[in-house]
């Protein structure tokens, strides 16, 4: 086996117990909530809605099922003069894999070696964020998530740091697909946006406007949004830990990089990705660092008005056992222009 990635799950057998399975988000509370106020209360503020909208004709993930929603006729109740309406969903739909959303810690786990691909998956032998097993976490094969699903995130509430790599890394246009992210990039767009001094504090979520939200159509005609797309480097991920942000998201649908060919096989990995891990910012994140993902984030307009910090409130449902949700995220904060002209700042 290659050492690095001997390295890497060793560190992943010996990590520290999750006692209450929050991860990062276990250092939210009364200093982070305080820290959203100051935005609240600014002259100019303004709300961002940071989701994309939901339909049956959006983009589609190839890892979850179909996403159909099939509105009901109006129906009324006898003896009464009421009348109500309701949606169902398709068989086999995953709702919580689709469009903007959250991925709970117990979404990744990682494997003593990488699989042959011979049946059946080595899956009792997967470990966890904090070392948690599989029959800690899901023992049975219907079983929901018994430890690390979405109901154990907190209302995140905190502070954010929007870091523009369209405008940096990518020239202005969006990012290519396979184009990636680095620890050096951040610390370069940290200083392009006056956010030196500040840095990335730990309790933040980080969001990063690569542009590929630029290519979200619906209807979903081209069929080549999820197929590839630009994201972190394995650097980047490790940089980002070492803060101990609390989520980190971006406007594409993986948060790795992924070049074109490469979910069909025809193509490797990003470069710096270790071998047997194609999603090593995946894993570096949920499995070992307690961070956790927001995808298909819709940060055009915080990046068009240069909100690089604002309040962040991400609310995943009381899913009991679920590994990821559909979320709507929402960012306050002050358009550039409009603090500049008031003199508020940062």
């Amino acid at each position: 086996m290659d050492r690095h990635l001997s390295w890497i799950l060793a560190f992943a057998a010996f990590s520290v117990h999750a006692a209450d399975e929050r991860g990062m988000a276990s250092q939210l509370g009364a200093k982070s909530w305080a820290s959203c106020a100051r935005f609240m209360s600014q002259p100019n503020v303004r709300v961002y809605e940071l989701s994309q909208l939901r339909s049956n004709t959006m983009p589609l993930s190839p890892f979850a099922g179909p996403y159909q929603v099939k509105p009901k006729p109006t129906s009324a109740i006898p003896g009464t003069a009421h009348a109500f309406n309701s949606e169902q969903m398709n068989e086999g739909a995953e709702p919580g894999q689709q469009g903007t959303q959250i991925d709970a810690l117990g979404h990744f786990a990682v494997l003593k070696q990488p699989w042959d691909g011979k049946p059946p998956a080595p899956t009792d032998s997967a470990v966890y964020y904090g070392g948690l097993t599989q029959q800690e976490v899901k023992p049975t094969p219907d079983s929901p998530l018994l430890k690390l699903g979405i109901e154990k995130i907190p209302p995140l509430v905190t502070t954010a740091v929007l870091l523009d790599a369209k405008a940096h890394v990518g020239g202005g246009k969006p990012m290519s697909a396979g184009q990636l992210v680095t620890a050096k990039h951040i610390e370069e767009m940290l200083k392009a946006q006056g956010l030196s001094r500040r840095g990335i504090r730990p309790g933040d979520v980080v969001y990063v406007h690569t542009g590929w939200g630029d290519y979200w159509r619906d209807p979903d005609v081209e069929k080549s949004y999820y197929s590839k797309a630009p994201g972190l480097s394995y650097d980047a991920a490790r940089y980002l830990g070492e803060r101990r942000i609390v989520a980190i998201g971006l406007d594409t649908p993986f948060i790795d990089a992924v070049p074109e060919g490469m979910l069909a096989g025809k193509g490797a990995p990003a470069a710096g990705t270790p071998p047997g891990m194609p999603f090593a910012v995946h894993h570096h994140m949920l499995t070992q660092a307690g961070i956790h993902h927001i995808e298909n984030a819709k940060l055009d307009e915080l990046a068009r008005d240069k909100v690089w910090t604002s309040c962040t409130i991400v609310l995943p449902p009381l899913e009991k056992g679920a590994a990821g949700s559909a979320i709507r995220p929402i960012a306050i904060g002050v358009p550039r222009s409009a603090a500049e002209k008031s003199g508020s700042g940062r």
